[in-house]
């Protein structure tokens, strides 16, 4: 059994680029909505694993921005290094919401809290 993420969102294809940009992810499969210039499903990889998925969110869903706890998070990890970390900071903060700014935390020793301009809520760490 496998559990993968998939955001849906308003923007997609300006997501794809900054998750891509983020975390080092390159597009592995897409299918486009040519007619909205828009996802109908995206999947990103890591060194060739499923990373997320990214589709284009209904009109008649409520994607508008959050700037506080979720209930739900994507929590990206074991990043290795500080300047990985922040690079996804960097620019997962942009137009965005830090919760929590980099730094350690009980349980890490470099990690951030952040809502994306998509409204997608991030743990990234070290």
């Amino acid at each position: 059994m496998e559990i993968n993420p998939q955001v849906y969102v308003k923007g997609s294809m300006e997501a794809v680029k900054m998750y891509c940009k983020a975390f080092g992810a390159e597009i592995s499969f897409e299918v486009k909505n040519a007619s909205k210039d828009a996802y109908i499903h995206c999947e990103l990889s890591l060194d060739g694993q499923l990373f997320m998925a990214v589709s284009e969110a209904p009109d008649t869903c409520d994607t508008s921005k959050k700037t506080s706890w979720q209930t739900m998070a994507f929590n990206v990890s074991d990043m290795r290094k500080e300047e990985t970390v922040r690079k996804a900071y960097d620019a997962l903060k942009e137009g965005g919401t830090v919760i929590d700014p980099l730094g350690p935390c009980d349980w890490n020793s470099y990690c951030a809290n952040i809502v994306d301009k998509f409204g997608v809520f991030w743990w990234i760490a070290i």
